[in-house]
């Protein structure tokens, strides 16, 4: 297993990690691995594209709350802005990805929330 370069704690202190409960979700008009996610971070609608559709439903995501990266840069992906990035983890077997697990609250937790 290989493991990206070390960061400083100075590094890991700037990403603002934070809860969001999707409000919306739709398969990407041009983009057949990608969800689009509309998300609520306490009161600030943002929307987010994700590499999750071969393993999610957009109904099954609905009122799920996530962890997202808040001040990742906004950037548009196949036309679409995607402003922040969920938090998952890949389960890979023999090089393939079998699956990807979003990481969650272990409970109901305030829109916005941080995390850390």
């Amino acid at each position: 297993m290989e493991f990206k370069p070390t960061i400083t704690f100075d590094d890991f202190m700037k990403i603002d990690l934070r809860v969001a409960t999707v409000i919306e979700a739709e398969a990407h008009p041009n983009a057949d691995r990608l969800l689009k996610l509309q998300v609520d971070l306490g009161g600030e609608k943002r929307q987010i594209c994700a590499g999750v559709r071969a393993f999610y439903q957009p109904e099954d995501l609905i009122g799920k709350q996530i962890i997202v990266v808040a001040n990742l840069a906004p950037r548009t992906i196949r036309g679409e802005e995607s402003n922040g990035m969920l938090l998952a983890a890949s389960v890979e077997e023999d090089g393939q990805t079998k699956d990807v697990v979003l990481l969650t609250p272990r409970a109901e937790v305030t829109p916005g929330s941080t995390v850390g």
